[in-house]
């Protein structure tokens, strides 16, 4: 690609970044090339077309970006360091009173600063030491468990009481599990829990579903999502069926905890655009992730999802920025929290 097809491409997508509508030779020759013709222009846009870097959704109509165009300019602009993010919507949250509440108040943060959804996935918890489980009583044969680490992480899920039990029966079994459990890791519980030294035990055999609910959840990754409705502001996500399928995959959370996870695997940030995304659901959606670290080891992953028309460098700035306010928070905490599964 020589230069002229280059800046022509660059002012395509920045067009129809801030637009949403196709892009057409005459706004480009008013606007960015007033030396060249719209005639030439249209050369220059007819061989990128080519190309495979732009598509005419009709006849007559101007062109938009590709996925081929965004992997171009993300690749074209390494995003900018960490002094030179751009001014944002808020603050970073702070650290003041637990992990959680701190991890729920950045994914917010992330869908406010860039107004898209944010999604923060917090570290395993395989060396976290367990402080106490209390189980409170619901409605509808169902079980409120409230797990507490010993650094003040506190994860709080529905479970479903099968039997159901008496209230009473309810806050007993949360008592007895706070004994069996506190003071030892999640992976020692979930040993424990793999091959009971006693099977016939009590707990076992009064309350097997709700300790096999709560291992499940000690095992499994919180994914944080904030700023969904956001999605419905941009019109790509105005077809209904489009939108409805997408807003299915942020409801339910496990695919796109295994998504965040398989980005995980590798540290520093990384855009997946488009048809890169592995669930067709999420196929008209960018995503922009980076990871954030605990003891110079790679713990979780945070990021933004939003239409593939989208001011990159922007968002990457926002995206690293915040990355790197978590791995700096995670720095001060004292225990050994996090180590990954």
């Amino acid at each position: 690609m020589d230069a002229r097809h280059r800046d022509v491409l660059i002012a395509i997508i920045r067009e129809y970044v801030d637009s949403a509508d196709p892009v057409g030779s005459r706004v480009l020759a008013r606007r960015h090339f007033p030396q060249l013709s719209p005639a030439t222009i249209r050369n220059v846009m007819a061989d990128l077309e080519e190309m495979g870097y732009l598509a005419q959704p009709h006849t007559s109509a101007g062109r938009v970006p590709t996925d081929k165009a965004y992997r171009f300019y993300v690749n074209s602009f390494p995003p900018p360091q960490a002094a030179e993010a751009p001014p944002m919507t808020g603050t970073l949250p702070t650290r003041r009173s637990g992990i959680d509440p701190f991890m729920e108040r950045t994914s917010s943060h992330l869908s406010v600063a860039t107004k898209l959804t944010g999604l923060l996935l917090a570290p395993p918890l395989k060396n976290t030491t367990l402080a106490r489980v209390e189980l409170i009583p619901l409605e509808d044969d169902r079980a409120l468990a409230v797990l507490v680490t010993d650094a003040g992480w506190i994860t709080a899920r529905a479970v479903t009481l099968e039997p159901p039990l008496a209230a009473d029966e309810v806050r007993s079994i949360g008592r007895e599990l706070s004994r069996q459990f506190a003071g030892r890791t999640v992976e020692q519980i979930v040993d424990m829990e793999s091959a009971p030294s006693d099977p016939l035990d009590t707990l076992h055999t009064r309350a097997r579903a709700v300790t096999e609910q709560i291992v499940a959840l000690l095992k499994g990754r919180t994914l944080y999502v904030s700023g969904t409705i956001n999605m419905l502001d941009h019109p790509e996500f105005w077809d209904i069926e489009t939108t409805r399928d997408l807003l299915r995959t942020f409801e339910q959370k496990e695919r796109l905890t295994d998504l965040m996870t398989t980005l995980a695997e590798g540290e520093g940030l990384r855009v997946t655009i488009g048809e890169e995304n592995p669930y067709a659901e999420m196929r008209e959606c960018t995503l922009i992730t980076s990871t954030y670290l605990y003891r110079d080891q790679v713990v979780g992953i945070l990021g933004v999802v939003g239409p593939r028309r989208l001011p990159y460098p922007d968002v990457i700035s926002i995206v690293n920025e915040t990355a790197r306010h978590v791995t700096e928070a995670l720095s001060r905490v004292r225990q050994d929290l996090y180590l990954p599964s």
